[in-house]
């Protein structure tokens, strides 16, 4: 059996020391590599946690009322579970256009704002009296001069309704014919983002 003596032990140290140092860029760069992996799962944890938590609390809630339905109501508990299905679905609300005489009524869907709602007013009134001259900038400028002039104020729910009158989109119309060359170009960087615009 070998004794270790002061001088061997020195040796190795010497030797994990020497290896250490040899080592040290590979040792940093992997210490850096799992902190970094360790925020990014740290932040990825921490962005998705009160979604799954809503979810989870408006399911389990969802689950609570079909329970006590049917706990309650007995053989009508069908009918009511049946109910609140119905009622699910119908909070995917299509969106909805109506002509009257002197304007259109717009109705809004699931993610719709007053903006969407004047696009799809103006291409109804379009629709009817067409108009070559109009560019995806006039149009744009049309459809923000009716947000701001339509007199809605408010938050906008699938279900909301919006008045345009067609005097109103006229004289949108008719405003959009007066705007310079730098106008339309600062509106061609809003144009570009809309797709459903022709």
């Amino acid at each position: 059996m070998e004794e270790m003596t002061p001088e061997s032990q020195e040796t190795g140290m010497d030797k994990a020391k020497r290896w250490f140092q040899d080592n040290l860029r590979i040792i940093v760069s992997v210490v850096i590599v799992i902190v970094i992996a360790g925020g990014i799962y740290s932040y990825s944890k921490r962005t998705e946690t009160p979604l799954a938590t809503e979810e989870e609390a408006s399911q389990e809630q969802l689950a609570a009322d079909g329970q006590a339905t049917i706990e309650v109501e007995g053989e009508q508990g069908e009918q009511q579970v049946a109910g609140t299905q119905t009622q699910k679905t119908e909070e995917a609300v299509a969106p909805v256009s109506k002509e009257t005489e002197g304007s259109f009524v717009e109705s809004a869907g699931n993610g719709d704002g007053v903006t969407h709602l004047a696009r799809r007013a103006l291409a109804n009134y379009l629709e009817k009296n067409p108009n070559s001259e109009l560019t995806k900038e006039h149009k744009i400028y049309i459809e923000d001069y009716l947000r701001k002039n339509v007199g809605f104020e408010g938050r906008v729910y699938p279900g909301t309704t919006v008045e345009f009158s067609k005097d109103l989109i006229q004289n949108a119309i008719e405003q959009s014919k007066n705007l310079n060359e730098a106008q339309l170009k600062n509106l061609q960087k809003y144009s570009a983002l809309v797709t459903s615009l022709t």
